[in-house]
């Protein structure tokens, strides 16, 4: 992903800085070097692109492995792009989704990369902030590195979802909290209740800088019902 990020740095940087003039905030609590997990909540695409932005250090995400099997052009520029911003894909044939994600993200944090992650497991279907997923507690206890909350601000309005443009008018921005200490509970992953109170406090963290109303629902179950679909069973919680 190196050309993109060199890319953004030196010809969109200066585009997106003069058109939005995002507020960002909290830069200092992110590590200069070395892993660090930092977690946010999810409001629009354009969170790829103003997230990362006023950091010196590209942020590496974790992806479903189909963002880059496609096939012709449409395949080749989907996969461009997103190992262009960031994304690993998930090889998920070794077991789960889930545990094909954690060690794809203990992968990135054990070279020393700042991994990002979005609790909600998807893109929120307002401007809410929702219930987070536990695999986020589970991949802070295994990696024990910094957890650094972060919070989009505005990117909703900007780039609403089915909008294929950003809207002009609109500043974005991002919000980095300070780290959250959890070794307090180092070697207790396997505790459902702790897993589920580490979460809890990550969304509070990232509720605080955010200012957004928070919902104890799943988003991805809030979008099925919209959508008319049956939500997933309520025991999947990674």
């Amino acid at each position: 992903m190196l050309w993109f990020w060199i890319l953004l740095r030196i010809v969109l940087s200066p585009i997106m800085y003069a058109v939005w003039r995002p507020r960002n905030s909290g830069m200092r609590n992110v590590p200069k070097r070395g892993p660090a997990l930092l977690v946010s909540n999810h409001l629009s695409f354009a969170d790829h692109f103003f997230g990362p932005l006023p950091l010196m250090r590209p942020i590496f995400f974790i992806g479903k492995e189909d963002y880059f099997t496609g096939s012709g052009i449409k395949g080749l520029v989907s996969k461009a792009f997103f190992t262009g911003v960031g994304v690993v894909p998930v090889d998920r044939t070794g077991g789960s989704a889930a545990e094909a994600a954690l060690d794809t993200g203990l992968r990135i944090l054990r070279e020393g990369k700042l991994l990002g992650i979005y609790p909600e497991g998807t893109r929120a279907p307002d401007n809410r902030l929702y219930r987070g997923k536990t695999g986020v507690a589970r991949l802070a206890l295994k990696s024990r590195v910094p957890v650094v909350p972060m919070a989009m601000i505005n990117t909703f309005e900007l780039m609403p979802p089915g909008s294929r443009l950003p809207k002009v008018g609109v500043r974005p921005g991002v919000r980095f909290g300070e780290p959250l200490d959890f070794s307090r509970y180092y070697g207790q992953e396997d505790d459902r209740e702790v897993l589920r109170k580490i979460t809890d406090e990550i969304m509070q963290a990232i509720r605080q800088l955010s200012g957004q109303e928070y919902v104890d629902r799943y988003a991805a179950d809030v979008k099925a019902e919209q959508a008319g679909r049956d939500p997933r069973p309520a025991d999947d919680d990674d």
